[in-house]
């Protein structure tokens, strides 16, 4: 999901945390609903980088959300996920019936590639997002989507943060791309540049496709996260990943994205991204705008 000022966390005059949702929001008119997200909104701001983080009291409808997408997700995964997705959510073995705390998931991700994980309110800063990747450091919210539309959210839940990136995150090729986001980021020091390198990350580690056998198979965690997005995304314009492209096009966070990109193989994925992500700087920026002006 996008880094943008979707839900901004705000605090009051009277230090209230309160968490702004669109009119269109599924939670816009609910006022528990409204009431659980301002809490564990507060609790974040509260955090400090290094601390132990206190622990979410979960309810009983928010397992069971969690519970519901897992085993939504589960089936789905195995038809339509990539195989290195398969091999690392086997690997990380996240509970499927109840909502895991953070701690848990960085005690998890420890023993394959040593992500950590702490909790953000909202949606942390583009820059502050992506330069945490460089300590191996992934900012997380903790609250769960409304119960009401429990295959999709248009903003990033906890089931986004922890089922999609985590299970990514714990693959060592992953996580050393994820690496090499975060030193770029901190090598582009323009906003239009970050810009580029965002929206490449999110057409390819949020959005992105990878044919296994003829067949397109999703990797980015936007998609494997949604079992909605899961059952619709072979349908979609899928086009060869093109950076110039992928880096400049609009997309709209609130909806299925109708235009997705794709690579031949897992060998090309991690071959061309590494190469990307770790060559990514200001000048790359310039040189790949010029590229995409005259193509």
């Amino acid at each position: 999901m996008a880094r943008g000022q979707y839900s901004p966390v705000a605090t009051s005059d009277e230090g209230d945390v309160v968490v702004q949702l669109d009119a269109g929001h599924p939670g816009f008119s609910d006022p528990v609903y409204r009431t659980r997200r301002n809490a564990i909104a507060r609790l974040a701001t509260e955090h400090r980088d290094g601390e132990p983080i206190v622990p979410v009291d979960y309810t009983d409808e928010e397992h069971g959300v969690w519970r519901f997408v897992s085993n939504e997700l589960e089936s789905r995964h195995r038809r339509f996920a990539a195989t290195s997705f398969l091999d690392a959510k086997d690997r990380l073995g996240l509970p499927t019936t109840r909502v895991p705390q953070l701690t848990e998931v960085t005690e998890r991700l420890a023993a394959h590639t040593g992500f950590r994980y702490e909790p953000v309110a909202g949606l942390a800063p583009l820059r502050e997002f992506y330069s945490a990747f460089s300590a191996r450091t992934f900012y997380s919210t903790q609250y769960l989507r409304h119960p009401s539309v429990p295959a999709y959210t248009p903003e990033p839940d906890l089931i986004h943060e922890v089922v999609g990136h985590a299970n990514q995150l714990a693959d060592e090729r992953v996580a050393t791309l994820y690496e090499l986001v975060g030193e770029a980021t901190r090598r582009s020091s323009s906003p239009e540049a970050l810009g580029l390198l965002s929206k490449v990350f999110w057409f390819t580690l949020e959005f992105g496709v990878v044919y296994e056998d003829g067949e397109p198979k999703a990797y980015g965690a936007g998609i494997l996260s949604s079992p909605g997005e899961l059952d619709v995304f072979q349908s979609m314009a899928i086009k060869p990943l093109d950076f110039a492209e992928a880096g400049t096009v609009d997309y709209d966070i609130a909806h299925f994205q109708p235009v997705l990109y794709s690579v031949g193989s897992e060998t090309e994925l991690f071959d061309r991204l590494s190469a990307f992500f770790a060559g990514y700087d200001d000048d790359a920026y310039d040189a790949l705008l010029a590229t995409g002006a005259h193509r």
